[in-house]
């Protein structure tokens, strides 16, 4: 849990089941390669702040996890 009592997603299954269930936010293709597009863009500011929020290990996770929804929802 982080300082506010929140759950940061160790697993690809509970990053999913906050984004979606917890959140409210659908996975869709669309949303998936927009958030691609600020993660991995390095000037990017928003993509900045996450980094110096949550750390650069839990970055490289997210990163990874928007991937494999990406390859998931390409294959549907």
């Amino acid at each position: 849990m982080d300082e506010a009592g929140n759950s940061i997603p160790n697993s690809y299954i509970d990053w999913k089941h906050c984004i979606t269930v917890e959140c409210g936010i659908p996975l869709t293709l669309g949303f998936v390669r927009e958030r691609l597009g600020i993660f991995t863009d390095p000037k990017s500011p928003e993509s900045g702040r996450f980094r110096k929020l949550y750390g650069e290990s839990h970055w490289q996770n997210v990163v990874q996890w928007f991937w494999q929804a990406q390859t998931e929802l390409q294959s549907e």
